[in-house]
């Protein structure tokens, strides 16, 4: 890859494979690693990449594809690429996993101290120059994050974009509504997981088997089978993955100890995600973004909502000139360049900026109206209500439209949905899809959102008026009848409406019917077991609104005549 100004490394090397090589730790657990390097007496910078996956598929001769379930967990990129281009790769199962000796962890700081001290041996190999970065996504790009804030010494920046980075919010417990989804399936997918229950260890046997028989009378659990049978066999299999996760439904010390200290990283970081992926990794890009300290040398990437093709390959030379720029001291220009770059859906063009959210942002309150209207204008006196069942028998919802966009709106960063609603329920679990209806009526979901009733709590001193926090520490149960405030943050979006397009808001208690992948990961989501109905209201005393981050556009609004206000004769 070459410039007029800057180059970056030449494919030169042939590679010498080395397998299951056995690198001890201290407490004397052996992990395992393949090593791709380069076939020259030389001494090379490293990648590392660590993961709870089949280990052969990770470096295999293998066509890519498009992402799926099946080919997901193919996150390590090429050696072939980097090897040749003279740098060392090195992927590892983690303790627990694959031919790796111990007990999984499950990104527990056992696991993350494991890499810290393969990052320190690798860097004393003969073959390597002392400098480590890591590479991939994913399972790859999460330990990355955690183990940055460990400051290993022969760390010299990461390249870890697809990253969740909060295991409780982004994906066990999306608004503290369990997802049970991606839990059952994911555990499928590692390989040789060694498992012991990490909380049997915690509580101590009397404890567990106490939580154990708590979870069993929860309707809503014990009314999806995998879980059922998980809680009634809680040693058997994939099992305790499982259960760990269901006997901590509120954050607190499992979740915090996995979860990484953005402020202590002292490494360049690039990360990022896409657009689509609304249901585990993008939060964790902007998260990461925004609690990096202002120090730390950064960049960040959204691409278009298609993930990356399995094995990973498509940012192969945009690592190239970062790995470049950082192990090798080379003039790439990637620090010359803004830090963030965004694909704009609806343009199928990139945006760069210098800041995250974009500093041209005019959150705009788009109201909840009678006739299922969504619009900025305000309450009508005598605005009322609109109510749905929710029951095992009816998933109702509710949908409210805006009128056509008189011109092209962009709209890129937070949402956050403030909702005035009450329900016959002690409890009740928002369930919301911003979509994009264009001119033929053909209509997209974009993002979502999603809060439990009885975790509506705010910290004040934690939330934006566009990023609402929810410590999720306690459950307050609601009272049937009661109105109640509900800031539901909804994840980032960067689409472009264009002009006769709609703005389409759904709010529902359950999962709609997934029509592709990314829909199938944000899904999988536990439902109310009893029967509800659910009153929304909109008035001038409970404004329920959308604020919507518009960066450019809709500058006199949209018109509810339908943007023609004028009369044809």
């Amino acid at each position: 890859m070459f410039s007029k100004t800057w180059e970056t490394s030449r494919r030169r090397y042939n590679i010498v494979v080395e397998r299951n090589v056995r690198i001890p730790m201290s407490d004397g657990t052996e992990i395992s690693a393949d090593i791709f390097r380069p076939d020259s007496k030389g001494k090379f910078p490293a990648l590392l990449g660590m993961h709870a996956y089949p280990q052969q598929p990770q470096a295999a001769p293998i066509k890519p594809s498009a992402f799926s379930l099946d080919n997901g967990a193919l996150e390590a990129g090429d050696p072939n690429f980097y090897v040749r281009r003279g740098y060392v790769q090195v992927i590892a199962n983690v303790r627990g996993t694959g031919k790796s000796g111990g007990n999984y962890d499950w990104f527990g700081p056992q696991e993350i101290r494991d890499i810290y001290e393969i990052i320190e041996w690798t860097a004393k190999q003969p073959w390597c120059s002392g400098k480590v970065s890591m590479f991939g996504v994913s399972y790859f790009a999460m330990v990355q994050i955690l183990v940055a804030a460990l400051n290993p010494p022969s760390l010299k920046c990461i390249f870890a974009p697809w990253a969740l980075t909060d295991l409780y919010r982004d994906n066990s417990y999306r608004g503290g509504i369990l997802g049970y989804g991606f839990l059952t399936n994911i555990i499928q997918g590692y390989s040789n997981p060694k498992l012991e229950s990490l909380a049997r260890k915690k509580f101590g046997d009397k404890k567990f088997k106490t939580a154990i028989a708590g979870a069993l009378q929860d309707p809503d659990i014990v009314a999806v089978p995998e879980l059922l049978e998980a809680l009634q066999n809680p040693a058997q299999g994939g099992n305790p993955f499982i259960v760990d996760a269901l006997l901590h439904p509120l954050d607190g010390p499992f979740w915090e100890e996995r979860r990484p200290k953005h402020e202590a990283i002292k490494v360049p970081a690039y990360i990022g995600s896409c657009w689509g992926n609304y249901g585990l990794h993008l939060p964790g890009a902007f998260r990461t973004w925004e609690n990096l300290n202002v120090n730390v040398p950064k960049k960040m990437l959204i691409g278009p909502p298609m993930y990356l093709e399995r094995p990973v390959y498509q940012l192969h030379y945009e690592s190239l000139r970062w790995f470049d720029y950082w192990l090798k001291e080379m003039d790439t220009g990637i620090m010359d360049e803004p830090p963030v770059r965004l694909f704009v859906m609806g343009t199928n063009q990139w945006k760069e900026a210098d800041d995250w959210p974009l500093p041209e942002t005019k959150w705009t309150p788009f109201y909840l109206h009678e006739d299922q209207l969504l619009s900025e204008h305000e309450f009508w006196p005598n605005e009322g209500a609109d109510s749905f069942e929710d029951s095992p028998y009816y998933r109702g919802y509710l949908e409210y439209l805006s009128p056509p966009m008189v011109e092209d709106t962009e709209v890129i960063g937070p949402i956050v949905l403030n909702l005035y609603a009450s329900t016959t329920d002690d409890e009740v679990f928002w369930l919301i899809s911003l979509r994009e209806v264009d001119q033929q009526g053909k209509e997209k979901i974009l993002t979502r959102g999603w809060l439990r009733g009885t975790h509506r709590e705010v910290d004040p001193e934690r939330s934006k008026p566009w990023a609402p926090f929810h410590p999720h520490t306690k459950s307050e149960p609601l009272t049937p009848g009661t109105i109640c405030e509900f800031n539901i943050p909804i994840v980032p979006t960067g689409n472009l409406f264009k002009a006769g397009s709609r703005i389409k808001l759904k709010i529902s208690c359950s999962d709609d019917a997934p029509t592709n992948t990314f829909e199938l990961i944000a899904g999988g989501n536990i439902q109310r077991q009893s029967a509800s109905r659910i009153t929304v209201y909109h008035d001038a005393d409970h404004p329920s609104h959308l604020l919507l981050p518009i960066t450019k556009g809709n500058v006199i609004g949209t018109y509810i005549t339908g943007g023609k206000p004028y009369v044809d004769f």
